[in-house]
């Protein structure tokens, strides 16, 4: 039986400075995903251990329906890895497992990974 390649968790976020039809002549950034980036820059050598994929804004967003299905294309999302990390609550989609949340993905983050908890 071959065994499964671990892969690392993975953070997709919406590329920033994206037009959005229904707005014409505007440009926009999803501030749950600035949120992430700004996370992720200020401590590089843990989100290092993340693979980060930037998404184009408009549907449908082909790789985040591969793995977690059409009706969780919002994004920022993180998908877990299949690593040995501490587990964390996930929504699931086949064997699959996902945050969807901006803030249950910084939870995820601390204990996953090691970042720093955001301050109450």
């Amino acid at each position: 039986m071959t065994m499964p390649i671990p892969f690392r968790d993975r953070l997709f976020v919406l590329t920033p400075g994206f037009a959005d039809p229904a707005f014409p002549g505007r440009r926009f950034y999803c501030w749950h995903c600035a949120l992430l980036e700004g996370v992720l820059a200020s401590f590089p050598h843990l989100a290092a251990r993340l693979e980060v994929v930037r998404v184009a804004w408009p549907r449908p967003r082909a790789d985040v329906i591969a793995l977690v299905g059409e009706s969780h294309q919002s994004l920022p999302l993180l998908v877990l890895g299949t690593e040995t990390l501490p587990d964390v609550p996930a929504e699931q989609n086949g064997s699959v497992r996902f945050v969807a949340d901006k803030d249950a993905i910084l939870r995820a983050l601390t204990i996953r990974h090691g970042f720093p908890e955001p301050h109450p």
